[in-house]
């Protein structure tokens, strides 16, 4: 297997508007950033992705850029990023962009442009259609909730918008549309920027003709199965990656949606014509029910959690690169939605996910264990999907309130959106001013500032899982290794193996809150150091009483 720096790397996300803030307006910014690059280095950690920071009015939290060559307000200019890659750099950290070029924002010139008049240069730079039977041109569904087509009385047609009606999908199949995001591209890049994550990347071809798509029993929309992995994704990102990312050495990231594995063997495959590696949704996924989706408290069944994990580890093996995640800025999180809020969870649920194959992604706060947030009432939320979502729902009447409120606590995006906790004074740390957001109550107990003078911490196990995969003798192992899932079918335990060159280590999670017998069905006679358990000192040995939330990995 081919040896790349990004494959050897970990990932840590940071959501600028809630990471710290500098000047005290209550918007996380990118001094705040900067002043927090000896916390990042001591975790271990050695790339950045960070979310938009482009210029935005902000109605989907900088995913609607309206000048991708600018930096938001918030945020602070031009030269402070400049600044803060600079610094990064010195500190061993490189910079990773979101790249959203599926949709800009509405007050993109571009699409003030296109929407001046049926005839404009810029028209095309957009899909625009007329009406079906004086409704919308298709029965697509937005996101974001309610239809995917909004109404254009000043030209008299709709544009699509697969996200809020301020996010107007671009035309892709519109070559002059490919060469102003690849120029802008090229402009990042000589800037000296380290790669690119790429939001929503599988929906920029959408279905020749733009036909209805399935609408599930009782859903109110359809169509989603159209505006993924359409016809020519695969041609437009080999042409990207012809003409600006092979001239690089950055790392590349595809959001993709709908994706399966066979998609992704051509999205992310070894033979490097268009990405490095994906995000796929399956796992996230399994939590979620087929009539509400993802508005559900439902649990993961960890047997369909680990079969789904270990098919993506099995059938990429050898063909392309996997990401690995729990939580990011969309995901609620996972201490709270596979754990119990507990530390010992969180290390065990971080345990399961470090020793795979693949490039581990750290979202913020995930490495002190930060859990959801008891929202309460419906005015506290602050996310487009949210607010939308108890607008169609709630308000139209198809469910209740406290069904949704209760959906919103186990699933909802803002739970990985509230200020990252630096210590225990006002507003976590995070600000002096009044926070864009509220802050998570328990701040007092998970704090950075607490866990760094805790040896025992989430941070320090963090750490130590980092440097077991970047800078240990069994970095190969952990990063190259062959994967096999053992005991598919154990309702608690989460076991498998790692293999390279005739090394191997064995990883035991107890996913549960429960202490377990369990007999390993692995030979461990002559196992031999422990990499890291968080139990302390553990004795390996055929038969085993397993604590809740206990996880080791061993070498054998």
């Amino acid at each position: 297997m081919e040896k790349k720096w990004w494959k050897e790397s970990v990932v840590y996300q940071i959501y600028p508007r809630s990471f710290c803030d500098s000047n005290g307006d209550g918007i996380g910014d990118l001094n705040g950033i900067r002043s927090k690059l000896d916390y990042l280095q001591n975790l271990g950690i050695n790339v950045i992705w960070l979310s938009p920071v482009y210029k935005s009015p902000n109605d989907d939290n900088g995913y609607d850029i309206s000048d991708y060559q600018d930096i938001m307000d918030d945020f602070g200019n031009m030269e402070d990023f400049d600044a803060l890659l600079k610094e990064a750099h010195e500190h061993g950290i490189k910079i990773v962009m979101d790249l959203v070029v599926n949709h800009t924002s509405d007050e993109h010139k571009w699409f003030i442009e296109s929407r001046s008049s049926g005839d404009n240069s810029k028209r095309d730079y957009y899909i625009w259609r007329e009406g079906k039977d004086g409704k919308e041109p298709n029965n697509w569904g937005s996101c974001f909730s309610g239809s995917a087509w909004e109404w254009d009385e000043k030209t008299r047609m709709y544009y699509l918008h697969c996200f809020s009606k301020k996010q107007p999908d671009l035309n892709w199949d519109n070559p002059k549309v490919r060469d102003e995001v690849f120029n802008m591209m090229t402009f990042w890049c000589n800037k000296g920027i380290d790669g690119f994550r790429m939001d929503v990347i599988s929906m920029i071809s959408k279905m020749d003709g733009l036909p209805d798509g399935y609408k599930p029993e009782g859903a109110l929309y359809g169509g989603l199965e159209n505006t993924t992995n359409g016809p020519h994704v695969h041609e437009y990102l080999q042409e990207m990656n012809k003409r600006v990312l092979s001239r690089y050495d950055i790392m590349t990231v595809g959001e993709c949606a709908g994706v399966t594995i066979e998609e992704a063997a051509k999205y992310a495959g070894n033979h490097g014509k268009e990405l490095n590696m994906v995000f796929q949704f399956e796992h996230t996924s399994l939590d979620h029910e087929k009539k509400y989706g993802k508005w559900t408290d439902k649990r993961f069944y960890l047997p369909d959690l680990k079969e789904n994990l270990s098919k993506w580890q099995r059938e990429l093996e050898g063909k392309a690169w996997n990401s690995l995640y729990w939580c990011n800025h969309d995901q609620p999180r996972i201490v709270s939605r596979l754990g119990d809020e507990s530390p010992l969870s969180a290390k065990c649920i971080g345990t399961v996910l470090h020793f795979m194959q693949g490039t581990p992604y750290v979202y913020q706060g995930e490495e002190l264990g930060m859990t959801n947030c008891h929202f309460g009432s419906i005015e506290n939320y602050r996310d487009i999907e949210i607010l939308n979502a108890y607008k169609e729902i709630v308000e139209g009447g198809y469910r209740s309130e406290t069904e949704m409120l209760a959906a919103f606590e186990a699933k909802g995006r803002d739970n990985a959106r509230t200020p990252m906790q630096w210590d225990a004074t006002k507003n976590a740390g995070f600000t002096t001013g009044t926070p864009w957001i509220m802050v998570n109550p328990n701040y007092t107990e998970i704090n950075a500032e607490a866990e760094l003078k805790d040896k025992d911490s989430v941070f320090y196990y963090y750490k130590k899982l980092i440097e077991l995969r970047r800078n240990s003798r069994w970095s190969d192992i952990i990063v190259y290794g062959k994967y096999e899932l053992l005991d598919p079918d154990n309702e608690f335990v989460f076991s498998y193996t790692r293999d390279f060159e005739g090394k191997k280590i064995l990883v035991i999670c107890n996913v549960s809150d429960k202490e377990v017998k369990y007999k390993l069905p692995i030979d461990v006679a002559g196992a031999g150091e422990i990499l890291i358990s968080n139990y302390g000192d553990v004795k390996i040995q055929e038969e085993m009483v397993l604590p809740k939330w206990f996880a080791m990995a061993v070498e054998i």
